[in-house]
């Protein structure tokens, strides 16, 4: 199969040693996206904004790559603090549709540049 490397000026410019996703056939792994600003790479302010931008984020990807949100099967969320598990669920809904991908969703001790909030998504496109 084909490997494809996917980038978009419509999401943050990776940081350091990835890309924005990789394409293998019909599958799309998306790299880990933090609430930055893809035109000024500042960090938005708190955690519902920060999430907001990640799904912008994420849907910038997933249009270069091809797809949509609705072609995600799968998201892996990183938080700073469960507490803030209600509005991340408040920030999927607002942006999928049922029936929803898997997910999973950890606390972590800390996330690059200082932000609360990172997903990263897998995709399947026909």
């Amino acid at each position: 199969m084909s490997r494809q490397t996917i980038q978009t000026d419509k999401a943050p410019a990776a940081v350091g040693t990835y890309s924005q996703a990789v394409k293998v056939g019909n599958t799309v792994y998306i790299s880990g996206q933090l609430g930055f600003d893809p035109e000024t790479m500042e960090l938005r302010d708190g955690f519902e904004a920060q999430a907001k931008q990640v799904f912008a984020n994420l849907k910038a990807v997933c249009e270069a790559a091809g797809g949509s949100l609705s072609d995600v099967v799968k998201f892996n969320v990183s938080l700073t603090d469960l507490s803030d598990f209600a509005v991340l669920n408040e920030v999927f809904v607002e942006n999928l549709s049922e029936p929803y991908p898997a997910r999973a969703a950890v606390q972590v001790a800390a996330l690059p540049k200082g932000g609360v909030v990172e997903i990263e998504a897998i995709l399947y496109i026909e």
